[in-house]
């Protein structure tokens, strides 16, 4: 409903027995008319705040937004936070060595934590950039060209040591993989700008390593038509080519009928959450047949941005044109886009597997922030990076030189933030010497979720959906927005 529209008494009262001409009652009505038309606009749109069936606060900001769509770079495998945006000298004068006792009392009674096995320094060296002086290590020297416009979070933490409960948190805010995901809840919250593609579209790359969660871009309990369009980053949203034989408009005709029996359906079993949802997909689908293959089609971009993002590469071609495609679904109104890369765990051999991992990524990374900002959609446009957890200071096991890994740590690792009212070129949170454990501004999973809300200009405890007589909101059980990011 309208704001204003329970206050507008556009007819005269039942009781009055006030006989209208046509006329009047035309004249009087005209509003009503408009309103109308505007709620059917409304719904199309994805805008209209629905507060029936139990949901509420969707459709709307709750306060002006800093950002209006979200790039979520998900590193899965957990890239290690001491060889990447963490440095730690201490490791390279205590290299062989066990864990100080004063470093060791502080780490959570977590499995795999790697208090028992030796130091291992960094084998990547680390330099600062910008005016910010912020150093990055060299497994990204194209990302950390950007870093005055990065803001890098270095106490993130939760208690999850397994991967795939880990990218859940990461990806939903809860390990049990119940839940929706947080592109859910956004696209949830405040629909989608495109009439032709979906709200949120995930794409994966480099699918080795941890299995990919498939609540990471559910909709869990919200309605299925926020959940994730999960496509192929070389073919595209699947089956949006027009079959052979089919014109736009016997297409048309085809769709209204299989419209007509599932209404008819609808109208029997009443409301129901997955058959409206497939009502919607048959149309948008229709929409996605004359729109979709143009956004994958990449022949309109120049050599010189195919370059920018790493295109013209056989190492970094499959990441560059999935951080390409983000750019052109944010350009058209996809409230939320989400890349998968895999392959970051690192057990064994660290040194190769996160230089191989960098290659294929940092120079799309760095393409996509350098073009979105010279598009001016970097300051509508909120890119997060990071995986599910970080990894231990310690090798692990007893292997030598360069086959040596690091296990799983998630009581601290590093994710970083740009554009979308961002205030980039500074750290937030920090670690102790060895970057086991946060000392300084602990940051967890709620919290990230509820800044990344707030750039959306959505308050995370007014966007509820009302689940099993339960009020629940997208980060569980609630979480501090990081203020100091924007």
């Amino acid at each position: 409903m309208l704001p204003d529209q329970r206050k507008m008494n556009l007819l005269p009262h039942a009781n009055s027995r006030q006989v209208l001409s046509r006329r009047e009652m035309l004249d009087q009505s005209v509003l009503g008319f408009g309103a109308v038309g505007l709620l059917s606009l409304l719904a199309d749109e994805g805008l209209l705040c629905a507060e029936d069936s139990g949901h509420k606060g969707a459709g709307t900001n709750h306060f002006p937004a800093t950002a209006k769509n979200v790039i979520f770079l998900f590193m899965s495998g957990a890239p290690s936070q001491v060889d990447t945006f963490d440095p730690k000298p201490l490791l390279t004068k205590l290299e062989g060595k066990g864990v100080p006792d004063s470093i060791a009392a502080r780490v959570p009674n977590i499995p795999r934590a790697g208090l028992n096995s030796k130091l291992m320094a960094s084998p990547f060296p680390f330099k600062k950039y910008g005016e910010s002086g912020i150093p990055v290590s060299n497994l990204f020297p194209k990302t950390a060209q950007m870093i005055d416009d990065i803001c890098v979070l270095r106490s993130v933490n939760h208690r999850v040591p397994v991967h795939g409960p880990g990218e859940c948190i990461a990806l939903t805010g809860s390990a049990i993989g119940d839940r929706p995901s947080l592109g859910a809840w956004m696209t949830y919250g405040l629909g989608s700008e495109s009439r032709d593609l979906p709200g949120f579209i995930s794409m994966l790359s480099n699918s080795t390593g941890p299995a990919p969660q498939t609540p990471g871009w559910g909709a869990g309990f919200l309605p299925s038509r926020v959940q994730g369009t999960l496509v192929d980053g070389k073919r595209g949203i699947p089956y949006t080519q027009m079959p052979a034989g089919y014109s736009n408009q016997n297409r048309r005709q085809q769709l209204d009928f299989i419209n007509w029996m599932n209404q008819e359906h609808l109208s029997q079993l009443g409301q129901d959450s997955e058959l409206e949802a497939r009502i919607a997909s048959y149309e948008l689908g229709f929409r996605m047949q004359t729109s979709a293959p143009e956004v994958f089609d990449l022949q309109s971009e120049t050599g010189k941005t195919a370059k920018l993002y790493g295109l013209d590469d056989k190492s970094t071609a499959e990441f560059g044109r999935h951080c390409l495609i983000a750019r052109r679904l944010v350009e058209r109104g996809v409230r939320v886009v989400q890349l998968r890369n895999g392959g970051w765990d690192a057990h064994g051999a660290i040194k190769a597997n996160h230089t191989k991992r960098a290659q294929a990524t940092d120079v799309p990374v760095a393409g996509l922030l350098k073009d979105l900002k010279q598009r001016g959609l970097l300051d509508e446009t909120l890119v997060i990076w990071g995986g599910e957890f970080g990894r231990t200071p310690t090798t692990e096991g007893s292997a030598k030189g360069d086959r040596r890994g690091r296990d799983h740590l998630p009581t601290t690792y590093c994710m970083w933030m740009a554009g979308g009212g961002v205030k980039g070129g500074q750290i937030i949170g920090r670690t102790d010497d060895l970057g086991y454990t946060p000392v300084e501004r602990p940051i967890s999973p709620a919290d990230l979720h509820a800044t990344l809300l707030h750039a959306l200009g959505i308050d995370q405890h007014k966007l509820y959906y009302l689940h099993n007589n339960r009020k629940e909101i997208a980060t569980v059980l609630g979480g501090e927005v990081i203020r100091e990011v924007f």
